[in-house]
């Protein structure tokens, strides 16, 4: 690969791109935005691929590093990107149902709420938790790929954890208040208040009564 085969590279790409996609999607949670990253990740790779060294057993460390890169600057893109629309006025809301019925059949409750608390954590803490839980990678190999010391992960790995746990059930309990909230604000059936059915239930019997007379 280091060579600039095309073959070899394309191998890489056949063994690698779901793990990368994987690791995008969990950094992000957004799929969409995970499919550009390994684009540009493996873009990044092939510009890059004079660094990797013989002999190197597994390139997977590698590639998340330059995909945890890669997904710091979509982020800063993102970010001015947001601020530039916040200056235009916005369109008529047009809903998405089909990305809607996707999210809800790929995600748990529990597993979007993990999501959200993990965007809540320190840049710092995020990677080394999404590098060494999520991804498998100890903290040595970890450390090598975000160009960080060894104790440096295993500090903010320590600390992510911490916080993880605590934000991820905030994030659930208020999830589950909402849906509670929603289910009690929806609209009782068309042409049905919730008491018709208790007023035609006490009418039947005086109907029969003076049907009888």
């Amino acid at each position: 690969m280091r060579a600039g085969d095309p073959d070899a590279f394309g191998q890489l790409f056949d063994e690698h791109a779901s793990v990368v996609h994987r690791h995008a999607v969990r950094m992000t949670g957004d799929r969409g935005t995970a499919d550009d990253i390994v684009s540009l990740t493996f873009l990044e790779a092939w510009r890059l691929r004079e660094r990797v060294l013989p002999g190197d057993d597994s390139l997977r460390p590698w590639l998340l590093g330059i995909a945890t890169n890669v997904t710091r600057n979509t982020s800063r893109a993102a970010r001015r990107h947001q601020a530039a629309l916040v200056r235009i006025p916005p369109p008529d809301p047009v809903p998405d149902f089909a990305d809607e019925v996707t999210r809800r059949m790929a995600d748990t409750e529990e597993l979007a709420a993990a999501q959200r608390a993990l965007r809540k954590l320190r840049r710092g803490e995020r990677e080394a938790f999404t590098l060494c839980v999520w991804e498998g990678l100890d903290a040595a190999t970890a450390a090598a790929a975000l160009g960080v010391a060894v104790g440096t992960v295993r500090s903010r790995l320590s600390r992510a954890r911490k916080r993880l746990r605590k934000l991820t059930d905030l994030e659930l309990g208020q999830a589950q208040k909402q849906r509670k909230a929603q289910e009690s604000q929806r609209p009782a059936p068309v042409g049905q208040s919730p008491g018709s059915r208790l007023q035609a239930a006490r009418s039947t019997p005086k109907s029969t009564q003076e049907k009888a007379r």
